[in-house]
């Protein structure tokens, strides 16, 4: 993960030590300046903030994959550029990508979710036509769209093998973090994107406030990325789904069925000052290794706003909510395809039949809820360009999840 800030230095340590050899200060004086010198620095950061299943927060009934992330999905790979500098800007990139060293000549299906419209996805129309993905998907910040998705051209189009390419389709998503972030700056750079883009791995997945979740708010708590996976049993074709959210949507927060927002007092409607918490946007990227087509990555995909509605989302007028969702099986040539055609003319596709994939539907929407829940738990505060968002308090959540319930020992 790529980060960059303005943050000023704090003084070296060495400073202080050639001070005390400048000046021939005795040994005992010169052990005190370093202790002082030492503790002037700042400390390693704190242990990062609990997934939800550390602290008892089991969401369904099927097990996660062994990373419970999208990058459980073989060759799935995620990078992040974090941009923060001083308290104006706090916002950033993240990048998800199939496997493959170049998506536009080895394109994947791919379908596009509406659940209301209130944002900004470019490139879903050609996707949701031609039913594939020819770009990595980018999430950003909401007046970063069109700098994003230039950046992506430039790395497609600099590929090995696109030297002839005249069209190509970025896909770049959005929520609006104008309320952490000054957004009218538009601080991505072409670079930003870039090194997301580049430095995407597979593996753990950081969460929380980095990359394009560095400025998000959801339920009226800090919100960002995250993540999680199921992965089916083998009689029900032991596939798995991965999912990865960008949370900046409001609502009454509800984990587990606990009515964590109403007991913490932040919620939607809850008098003149809750009104504005039910807008904001989120966006779900859903992959799988399940050879599916874009009608059946459709279908998946409208069941991943189940789990956003679990969470306590109400798909308010002001809330943009997409699903991109994509499989990492891609179509086969033709059995009887000759050598000699020039081009290929048809595919061979073999897809999970359609009283198969309800189990993959139990999935996502598990997965979603819980990469929502994984979002807000592993961010901590951030202080940005209108005010400071606080984390989700985590010993109150405990208490009410207790309460109510709804955390397993």
């Amino acid at each position: 993960m790529r980060s960059i800030s303005d943050a000023g230095r704090s003084p070296s340590r060495a400073s202080a030590i050639d001070l005390a050899l400048t000046f021939r200060v005795p040994h005992s004086a010169l052990r005190t300046l370093l202790l002082l010198s030492f503790a002037a620095w700042p400390l390693p950061s704190q242990t990062p903030r609990p997934r939800a299943r550390d602290i008892g927060i089991v969401v369904g009934v099927l097990p996660p994959g062994p990373l419970n992330a999208i990058t459980d999905v073989a060759g799935v790979r995620v990078g992040h550029t974090t941009v923060a500098r001083g308290d104006s800007i706090n916002t950033g990139v993240t990048a998800i990508l199939p496997p493959g060293a170049n998506v536009f000549r080895d394109k994947v299906p791919a379908a596009v979710v509406v659940g209301n419209a209130f944002g900004k996805l470019m490139g879903s129309t050609q996707v949701n036509e031609l039913g594939e993905l020819e770009s990595p998907i980018v999430l950003t910040c909401t007046l970063c769209v069109p700098r994003a998705a230039d950046a992506v051209l430039t790395y497609l189009l600099a590929l090995p093998g696109n030297e002839d390419v005249r069209s190509a389709n970025p896909l770049v998503a959005e929520t609006n973090d104008g309320f952490l972030n000054d957004i009218r700056v538009r601080p991505i750079a072409e670079a930003d994107v870039l090194a997301a883009i580049r430095g995407a791995t597979g593996g753990p997945v950081a969460e929380g406030a980095v990359g394009a979740g560095r400025g998000t708010v959801a339920f009226g708590w800090k919100g960002g990325i995250g993540t999680a996976s199921r992965k089916l049993p083998d009689p029900l074709g032991g596939w798995t789904v991965g999912v990865l959210v960008q949370s900046n949507f409001g609502g009454v927060l509800t984990i587990n069925g606990a009515p964590v927002g109403q007991e913490l007092g932040k919620y939607y409607l809850r008098g003149e000052g809750g009104r504005g918490m039910g807008d904001g946007s989120i966006v779900v990227v859903v992959a799988t290794d399940a050879p599916l087509d874009h009608r059946q990555l459709e279908r998946l995909g409208r069941r991943a706003l189940a789990g956003i509605a679990r969470t306590g989302s109400s798909f308010s007028n002001g809330s943009g909510d997409y699903v991109i969702a994509f499989s990492t099986v891609r179509p086969l040539a033709p059995l009887g395809a000759g050598p000699a055609a020039s081009v290929r003319l048809s595919d061979t596709v073999v897809v999970v039949r359609n009283d198969a994939m309800s189990p993959l539907f139990e999935a996502v929407i598990e997965a979603t809820e819980e990469a929502i829940y994984n979002s807000l738990l592993r961010a901590e505060s951030v202080r940005g360009y209108r005010g400071t968002v606080p984390a989700l308090p985590l010993d109150s959540t405990r208490a009410v999840l207790r309460r109510y319930g709804a955390l397993r020992p």
